[in-house]
């Protein structure tokens, strides 16, 4: 490092629950060197994945937008004009106000969700909506229905200090790739493995580099994650491992559970999930033998339709044991309850007219072609403002989707980095900062620490943060809070004070704040978060959230494999799971060179078999389809799956692929779960040749 250079420190911004304490060169004003891990954060412990120590690469894309454009084509055809901020901000402005004096203030719709992780520029969205009355979002494209299923038992969104995995003598990561999407649970896993032999367990639909590493790996079909589960606890009763002492104290129907599970042998879950009976015993007897076993439960379990159920019988397993009891037992899913945020100042909340109407984030192809349903009865949608996030890219049922933005009566305003999918669609696109180029607040999903995101550079062109954005917009709408009238500074700082984490000076000084609660707190030693104290086995699903989002099912009492996920069938023969690759994050990354290199082309990892038996050769064309649409892919040979069972990585943009049309094309928007969410992974596709 010369002399020149000045070592900063920041957050990740990216949806990943790791949250990364970052060190960043500084080379001069506008420019950055290394990216690294903050090495004295006890979390990220120096370690991050490969695609942010490459930032400077697309924080310095020659790609990047640096000036407001109004369209000039047709809308996904991408030509645009340059033109002025103020131009710009009028013109938004004045379509924003036309659309509502046409149909009211719920036809504009405010969408966004996790292109960054910030508190002050991914939420301050909601403060502009809630002082118009806009419609509202509700945000099930990623977390629902995993947050339901650990909360149905647990009664809070919070576990066990995650930096306890390097005390465990089993660390089970169930439903996430975590050498792809969270690395740092594999820095501690394999501490824990380096120092007394811990074995890691690793459950998912195909080995992938998380599975790569573990001394069990159990593949499972998709959507079949509650059979396995409750066929180790069958074997954990069986074989004497339940502590029958902590499930008297702590679970709601410990007798009522070992009766239920009688018949829910691992011959059962064998045959629904696919997973030979000696590994489900042996996953069993891992667990039984060590109730130091820790329980890594992530976001997979979203992804299918009977997600919350599958999370909620994974997380029955350590009450079964009794691993709550110990350092480097028990589970943990995501911190969020730790926080204790006032965000009225961040969301506007104190204007919030509970009456205004909430807009399912994932239908957001049903809601844009007038789905009756999907509109809640209220006004066409016929205005949107954007941030954060690329719907034309990352949304299910992408076809419907697309026939949406196309309308001629919607106006649809974009504020990107980069000329997305969706930009593409916009009358008017906002160039906008990157995490560095802006102050932000940061709260960690998968730890627990709240950590500072300072502006290190300054941004190129005329780039503007999301808070500036909409403080200005607001101003033009008539849109009155005290907020549009502070900085992101004072407003961070004005959210710690109110949130008792001290002041932004603090914070500055400190970095991160560990907010991690005390041993017994965190392992619920003191009750768990139900009014009653215990862990449910059996949970009142009628009461785990809005239940008019979801698909109306009758839900199991007790944990089990609840069959409503989408079979495979003569016409439909596979499974699709559209998981993450390891060179991109949801849609970000894809514009950087060195991702895509790596990641090369948009595939389909299939069975030799299946390749075999469909007479294709490996890395011939091939279209896969279902009812929703078809794409056409490489296929990939890989044995590290079931029969039957397909995977693309993805998320690639939609020029990628020969239709023009990508991925998500085959996935559906329908509702999923008790309250609701997207089931990226639960799709019956066919496959032919090209």
């Amino acid at each position: 490092m010369n002399a020149e250079t000045r070592l900063r420190y920041s957050a990740c911004p990216h949806d990943c629950p790791s949250t990364c304490a970052l060190e960043i060169e500084a080379l001069d004003e506008n420019t950055i060197g290394r990216v690294r891990g903050a090495r004295e954060n006890s979390y990220t412990a120096g370690v991050i994945c490969s695609k942010v120590a490459r930032y400077a690469e697309r924080i310095h894309h020659p790609e990047r937008l640096l000036h407001p454009l109004r369209r000039i084509g047709a809308k996904g055809e991408g030509r645009f004009e340059r033109i002025t901020w103020e131009a710009a901000l009028d013109e938004v402005a004045e379509a924003l106000l036309k659309a509502e004096q046409r149909h009211g203030p719920e036809t504009v719709w405010p969408y966004y969700y996790a292109g960054t992780m910030g508190l002050v520029m991914r939420d301050g969205i909601n403060r502009l909506r809630n002082a118009k009355r806009y419609s509202g979002q509700y945000s099930t494209i990623c977390v629902t229905l995993a947050w339901t299923g650990f909360l149905a038992a647990t009664g809070k969104l919070a576990g066990c200090d995650p930096r306890e995995m390097a005390d465990a003598e089993v660390v089970v990561i169930w439903g996430t790739n975590a050498a792809t999407t969270q690395v740092n649970v594999m820095t501690h896993a394999l501490a824990a493995r380096r120092a007394r032999g811990a074995k890691i367990v690793v459950v998912d639909t195909y080995r992938n580099a998380t599975a790569e590493q573990a001394d069990l790996f159990v593949c499972v079909r998709p959507g079949t994650d509650g059979a396995v589960a409750c066929a180790v606890m069958h074997c954990l009763f069986r074989d004497g491992h339940a502590n029958r002492e902590y499930l008297a104290r702590y679970t709601d129907c410990p007798e009522a559970l070992e009766a239920h599970l009688q018949s829910r042998t691992p011959i059962w879950a064998s045959a629904i999930s696919g997973v030979p009976v000696e590994t489900i015993e042996a996953f069993a007897r891992l667990v039984g033998e060590h109730p130091k076993s820790f329980f890594r439960l992530g976001y997979g379990f979203s992804r299918q339709r009977n997600g919350a159920i599958n999370m909620h019988a994974a997380a029955c397993i350590p009450a079964v044991t009794g691993a709550w009891l110990h350092k480097g037992g028990g589970a943990f899913h995501n911190n969020g309850a730790i926080f204790h945020w006032d965000r009225s100042l961040i969301e506007g909340s104190d204007l919030r007219d509970p009456g205004v109407r909430l807009l399912d984030q994932s239908r957001i192809g049903a809601v844009l072609t007038h789905d009756e349903k999907a509109l809640s009865g209220g006004p066409p949608v016929t205005a949107l403002f954007i941030q954060n996030t690329n719907p034309m890219s990352v949304a299910p049922d992408l076809n419907v989707v697309r026939r949406g933005f196309l309308r001629e009566d919607l106006f649809t305003c974009v504020h990107e980095q980069f000329m997305t999918d969706t930009a593409k669609m916009a009358d008017i696109v906002l160039p906008a900062t990157m995490f560095m180029e802006h102050d932000d607040l940061y709260q960690a999903g998968g730890q627990q620490h709240i950590l500072l995101g300072p502006k290190i550079v300054e941004a190129p062109g005329e780039c503007r943060s999301n808070h500036d954005v909409i403080c200005a917009l607001a101003s033009r709408l008539g849109a009155s809070h005290r907020g549009f009238a502070m900085s992101s500074r004072e407003i961070i700082d004005w959210t710690l004070r109110q949130s008792g984490w001290g002041d932004l000076e603090r914070l500055e000084r400190e970095r991160w704040i560990d907010c991690q609660p005390d041993f017994a707190t965190a392992h619920y030693l003191e009750g768990f978060g139900h009014p009653d104290g215990k862990f449910h086995f059996a949970p009142d699903w009628s009461k785990v959230g809005p239940q008019a989002f979801g698909a109306g099912h009758q839900w199991p009492s007790l944990p089990d494999h609840h069959a409503v996920i989408e079979t495979s069938s003569e016409t439909l023969p596979f499974r699709l799971v559209t998981a993450p690759a390891r060179q991109f994050l949801n849609s970000s990354f894809t514009e950087t060179p060195s991702s895509r290199r790596r990641e090369k082309h948009p595939s389909l990892m299939m069975h030799p078999e299946d390749i075999s038996a469909l007479g294709m050769a490996d890395g011939a064309r091939i279209k896969v389809g279902n009812a929703r649409g078809e794409v056409e892919l490489v296929p990939e040979s890989f044995d590290g799956l079931q029969r039957g069972v397909v995977i693309c990585e993805s998320l690639w943009p939609n020029d990628a692929f020969p239709g023009g049309l990508g991925i998500n094309a085959l996935t559906g928007a329908d509702p999923a779960g008790p309250v609701g969410g997207a089931a990226f992974h639960d799709n019956s596709v066919w496959v032919r040749p090209a």
